[in-house]
């Protein structure tokens, strides 16, 4: 069989934080108006995935993501479209696999289910969940999820969701299976779970030098294999911050303006330090894990971390913290035109 070609994609949290050089906040509807956009021209130039998050606090706009997804499909004719992730611990699987196979009939089979525990808890208290089964909730539901997915008509029991009965669950997806992957933090307890299901696993490094991630893709691939899976027949994700322009030194400044208001104000809730402009151009470098800079520069971040991890997919998220909108198309403009076809053609 024949490789499948790299892919490369964008995701977004669709953030509307203040603009750290006027203060001000975008109108929610003009944010969502320059999202389609982006989805538009990152369709336009040729890339493979969009993918859009969930979060329900008041830095995001993306609490329903396949209402975003739905929208988008509507504008584009190739591209993949994934949640980035569903968190599926706080949601109803029913639903969830109702919402995506519409997007995937809307979009004429082109959506993906990317699932995970999610890293903020916010959804929790807002839909009646208790934190204290955070693990078990997600399991239990990812479960349901897969039967759902394999089955037109499904009988499943658990502990946090209401029996279902030979229940018929419609509509019906475009593809089949209509794909699923595993969001992972860097806990192996997640890794293994996706490499026992044969799932694929889209793995965030968001932080820290990137070969220490490297055991976590060995336990990946030893647990595929023990559950009698091919490792090479199931594809893995990278997906990280970053941000481009013609100029490296215009990367770094607006990336870290508008990145650090946005997660200065999440560490103060998680009691991290205030990232520095040193820790943040340190972390621009080829051996950490954010891919700010040129389009020569995030080609070869790019080519090194796949030397490293051996995976078949990357993801760029750019909008980290409110960014000028024409700045960000020229950015997935060099994405789609410089850094795309070149890492095709090498790693291809």
């Amino acid at each position: 069989m024949e490789p499948k070609p790299f892919e490369l994609g964008l995701y977004t949290f669709v953030e509307n934080t203040p603009d750290p050089f006027t203060g001000q906040t975008q109108d929610p509807m003009r944010r969502l108006r320059d999202l389609l956009e982006t989805a538009e021209l990152a369709d336009q130039l040729g890339l493979d995935v969009f993918a859009v998050g969930e979060h329900h606090r008041v830095e995001f706009i993306a609490s329903a993501p396949a209402v975003i997804l739905g929208s988008i499909a509507e504008r584009t004719k190739h591209i993949r479209l994934s949640s980035a992730v569903t968190v599926l611990s706080s949601d109803d699987p029913v639903r969830v696999f109702q919402a995506f196979a519409t997007l995937d009939l809307l979009s004429s089979g082109r959506a993906e289910i990317m699932a995970g525990r999610g890293s903020f808890i916010e959804s929790f208290p807002l839909f009646g969940y208790d934190l204290d089964d955070y693990g078990e909730l997600f399991e239990e539901k990812l479960d349901l999820l897969l039967k759902i997915r394999d089955q037109e008509r499904v009988t499943w029991s658990g502990h946090h969701r209401a029996a279902l009965h030979d229940q018929p669950i419609y509509p019906r997806p475009v593809q089949n299976p209509l794909p699923i992957w595993v969001a992972v933090g860097g806990t192996p307890e997640s890794a293994v779970r996706a490499a026992t299901l044969g799932l694929p696993m889209a793995l965030g490094i968001i932080g820290g030098m990137p070969e220490r991630f490297a055991p976590l893709f060995d336990l990946y691939r030893e647990y595929a294999r023990r559950a009698g899976h091919d490792p090479a027949a199931i594809p893995s994700s990278i997906n990280s911050h970053g941000f481009l322009a013609d100029d490296p030194k215009e990367a770094l400044d607006l990336s870290y303006a508008t990145s650090s208001v946005l997660m200065n104000r999440i560490g103060r809730e998680r009691g991290w330090p205030p990232q520095s402009r040193a820790q943040y151009d340190a972390d621009a470098t080829l051996r950490g894990a954010k891919f700010v800079g040129n389009p020569e520069q995030v080609i070869e971040k790019i080519l090194f971390q796949h030397q490293i991890f051996g995976h078949q997919r990357f993801l760029l998220q750019m909008s980290v913290g409110t960014l000028p909108h024409a700045k960000v198309m020229r950015a997935i403009e060099l994405f789609g035109t410089e850094v795309a076809p070149v890492v095709r053609k090498e790693i291809g």
